[in-house]
């Protein structure tokens, strides 16, 4: 069996996963598509009848995310669906990670699942070819590029479970659009990356404090990433790196024209990694201000590498079948979509993940490259297998005066005003 030399596989690491932003074809234009995992990619137009059908499939990004006949009607009484269930809510539970955790969560038994989705009739879809129990879940629309539509959503919810508490709290959704040659904006101006995974997520977490304050072993996790980790092969080895800067472009109001959290011209890749940073640092900054007071345990966790997501479906064939092949046989960095669903599933319903402020990791959580084992799959990268552990986060993740900076600029970028605002007491 051929060992890898750690400093050869990060090398090929980052080779593999610069190829992995690159477009196939220079001769291509591209345009922004929403995949089949709720996600904003860029997909390339071409002439091909395969490609084309394949397009066909996928719907393009109207000018505006969300628009006032797309609010939906509150549903009510759902007190008697849930039963003596936890009421758990998971963003992005239509596709990938956010629907493998909403199946294994509602085949327990034990909780009965709000998959907050973009589209409705596809998060309805894909439950039932999922084997979901009837029972045990209900679709409600949440566009997260719309602040509006986040603020209709947690009314919509609590019209939905009356006095009951959610439980749980999952934000999962992600765009992720590493190609696209300058921004796309939400519908409040921000950039998408930044404007979907965070001010989106960040706003949802504030509004939903004081009712999960009412709920007995609380917790709210927001989804985080080796990439926004620059202690780990894939966020420090792999350009570009995240970096917030001292927040000039928060202090700019983060809105269009400005792109980047650092203010700088905007880099695809980057601004995904920056949106990555500041969940992180939410989680880091709801657990000391308000885990005292509420008893919520906060959270974030890095499910894996999963190589295998859509998010890949525009590169070369090659690359597709191969990137998958590199991160089990040599980043030892590989974990399937059902089993990363397990995992995010877990830090909400294992009785030993109640811990708050903790980054949840598996086998290694992506530190290093794989280290050598038996059946030729290296161990220790945060791939498949392996047991949960509380992981370590980088320095800039930690920087405290940066993160009350983030924290203070996103309630102003998110005009959150006194009843936006957790009413619960804050740690000084």
């Amino acid at each position: 069996m051929v060992r890898f030399a750690p400093f050869a596989a990060a090398v090929a690491y980052r080779a593999a996963s610069s190829e992995a932003f690159a477009p196939a074809s220079s001769q291509i234009r591209t345009q922004r598509l929403t995949s089949a995992a709720n996600q904003v990619v860029a997909a390339p137009i071409a002439s091909s009848p395969t490609l084309l059908s394949d397009m066909l499939t996928q719907t393009e990004l109207p000018e505006k995310l969300y628009l006032p006949k797309e609010k939906e009607a509150a549903k009510v009484l759902g007190g008697v669906k849930i039963g003596n269930r936890k009421l758990t809510v998971i963003t992005g539970a239509s596709s990938g990670l956010g629907l493998n955790c909403a199946v294994a969560l509602s085949k327990t038994g034990r909780h009965f699942v709000v998959m907050a989705v973009r589209d409705v009739e596809k998060g309805k879809r894909v439950a039932k070819e999922m084997g979901m129990p009837d029972n045990s879940y209900v679709v409600m629309k949440l566009e997260l590029g719309s602040l509006q539509s986040v603020r209709d959503f947690v009314y919509n919810l609590k019209a939905f479970k009356s006095a009951r508490p959610v439980d749980n709290l999952i934000c999962n959704a992600a765009v992720y659009k590493p190609t696209d040659p300058e921004p796309a904006w939400t519908d409040d101006g921000f950039e998408q990356s930044m404007g979907i995974n965070h001010f989106g997520h960040f706003l949802l977490a504030n509004l939903m404090v004081d009712d999960m304050a009412k709920a007995k072993d609380a917790r709210m996790c927001i989804v985080g990433s080796i990439t926004g980790n620059t202690n780990t092969v894939g966020g420090g080895l792999v350009y570009p790196r995240a970096d917030l800067g001292n927040l000039q472009g928060f202090e700019q109001g983060a809105k269009e024209p400005v792109a980047m959290a650092d203010g700088k011209p905007f880099f695809g890749a980057k601004a995904y990694k920056d949106s990555k940073v500041c969940n992180m640092m939410t989680v880091s900054e709801l657990h000391r201000r308000y885990h005292d007071s509420t008893g919520i345990s906060f959270s974030s966790m890095y499910p894996g590498c999963i190589a295998e997501t859509s998010l890949f479906r525009e590169k070369r064939p090659w690359f597709r079948k191969a990137f998958p092949w590199f991160m089990k046989y040599v980043t030892g960095g590989y974990v399937g979509m059902e089993e990363a669903g397990e995992r995010l599933a877990q830090v909400v319903d294992d009785p030993n993940c109640a811990k708050s402020d903790v980054y949840w990791s598996w086998n290694g959580g992506a530190q290093q490259v794989g280290r050598w084992s038996e059946d030729g799959k290296p161990k220790g990268a945060g791939g498949s297998g392996g047991e949960i552990f509380e992981n370590a986060q980088s320095d800039a993740v930690r920087d405290r005066d940066v993160a009350k900076k983030m924290w203070d600029l996103s309630v102003e970028a998110c005009g959150m005003e006194g009843k936006d605002l957790p009413k619960a007491a804050m740690a000084p």
